[in-house]
């Protein structure tokens, strides 16, 4: 029993490693992680006292643990098996399926990644792009939200700057759950914006499967009072204007609500900007057969070098303002008890309309909608046709820099002359030929404000078509 006993070195090694890994697996990580898990918790807890919406429990579940939870919910059960009979296969390899579909589904929320770097990168971004406004809030209304009701804040789609927008001006309410399409599933973005606490969706799926599981996630993230945020619209406007909504994550919310348990409260948000970063492409990709954006990544890349190179040389200037307007709530179940029947769709015009009612009304849009009127214009004309159409708009949230309206004019002549849209001769301003379609995007954003029954301002109808709901 106490012989020596020779062995190679490589072997001793090997066997030492594998006692190593045994002790640490089995005894040290779970103390490691016991200790990092309650400081976590201790330090949520701190952060859901300064938050107006705390974290739910079900955002900071593991997320090995909600994936276990939602291919093995019955719901999900019941949709594998109905997979398996329709397609003619095993449920083991449909269970493979719903299994893979669940992992890419649900996130890995991190309350560090979220409040220690996306919120400061958030400020950090919006502030340098832009200059950021508050365009309307309704506090009172806001307030007055149960606290046990789950908030879905549902916003009209200009950007990729919309998710950063939002996340920055909400980071005193609450962490907010995007759903983002398959443009975010590229490594390490995709890792981040898990860590986010995003969701990813195919938005063009068809597979009844995976619209199941993602239905079944969406369910279980409102029952579990997770406050999220949706685009309505579905995608980007390639238009600038305000587009039809799709109903599919409306009705994955809807469906199975239970009007005698937890509320669901959507918030109406409403974007606009001066300048879209994406504006160009977004236009092209309207005129292309497929309507696909052909956004290369040398491109974007070459443009962000761009604007290093002019910050770095003292030339760089913001894309003017970008403003943001929250809404009046608007109570699922109060929805459903004035609308018999299904509400979805009901549902989904109502919040496009609110949506719609809010959007902010900035410099270049309201100049670019002057001059597609009436080119050419001097500034005197279209510092009174920007009067006209503020006394015209006295609901709407028209932001005038420095409270000025002729200052407000200068600015939206300047981007727009910067970026070559605008012609001046003769102290005239006019539409450059080959940017008319650049000029009715951002004139888009705010055709849907403009009375029809005043000629002053309303657009030919052969211009843009109207924003169904609006």
């Amino acid at each position: 029993m106490f012989r020596t006993v020779e062995m190679p070195l490589w072997l001793l090694i090997l066997l030492l490693g594998f006692a190593v890994v045994t002790f640490a697996s089995h005894f040290l990580f779970p103390s490691v992680r016991w200790f990092f898990r309650r400081r976590l918790e201790r330090a949520v807890s701190k952060l859901n006292e300064k938050l107006e919406r705390p974290i739910q429990p079900f955002k900071l579940a593991r997320r090995h643990d909600m994936i276990q939870r939602l291919i093995y919910d019955p719901q999900v059960s019941e949709a594998i098996a109905d997979h398996a009979r329709a397609e003619g296969i095993p449920e083991s390899v449909a269970f493979e399926q719903a299994k893979r579909y669940a992992r890419e589904i649900v996130p890995s929320f991190s309350a560090t990644a979220y409040f220690g770097f996306a919120i400061r990168a958030a400020r950090f971004l919006s502030n340098s792009f832009y200059r950021v406004r508050l365009g309307h809030l309704d506090e009172g209304a806001l307030q007055r939200i149960d606290p046990q009701a789950t908030v879905i804040f549902v916003m009209n789609h200009r950007s990729n700057m919309d998710y950063v927008l939002v996340t920055y001006l909400a980071a005193e309410r609450s962490a907010l759950s995007y759903a983002v399409g398959e443009w975010a599933q590229v490594w390490p973005l995709s890792r981040l914006i898990r860590a986010m606490g995003a969701y990813f969706i195919r938005r063009q799926s068809r597979n009844e499967l995976y619209r199941r599981v993602l239905a079944r996630y969406v369910r279980l993230a409102t029952d579990g009072g997770v406050t999220q945020a949706m685009f309505p619209e579905g995608g980007l406007s390639q238009t600038g204007a305000l587009t039809p909504p799709k109903l599919g994550l409306l009705n994955y919310i809807i469906d199975g609500h239970d009007p005698e348990g937890r509320d669901v409260v959507f918030v109406p948000v409403a974007l606009n900007y001066d300048r879209v970063l994406e504006d160009r492409i977004l236009i092209e990709a309207a005129s292309s057969r497929d309507r696909r954006f052909n956004a290369r990544i040398d491109k974007v890349a070459a443009k962000g070098l761009y604007q290093i190179w002019l910050r770095l040389t003292g030339r760089y200037h913001r894309f003017g303002y970008a403003a943001v307007s929250f809404g009046t709530p608007v109570s699922l179940r109060a929805f459903r008890y004035e609308t018999p029947g299904d509400p979805t769709r009901a549902l989904a015009r109502h919040l496009m309309r609110k949506i719609g009612q809010i959007v902010p009304i900035l410099p270049v849009p309201v100049v670019s909608w002057m001059i597609l009127q009436h080119s050419p214009m001097s500034r005197a004309e279209i510092e009174i046709g920007m009067g006209e159409m503020v006394a015209a708009l006295p609901h709407a949230h028209v932001h005038l820099p420095r409270h000025n309206r002729d200052y407000a004019v200068e600015v939206g002549l300047r981007h727009l002359l910067e970026r070559r849209v605008l012609i001046e001769q003769d102290g005239r301003y006019a539409a450059n030929p080959d940017e008319v379609d650049l000029l009715r995007y951002y004139a888009n954003s705010i055709r849907h404000l403009i009375p029809p029954s005043d000629p002053a301002l309303a657009a030919p109808a052969k211009e843009v078509s109207a924003p169904a709901g609006s």
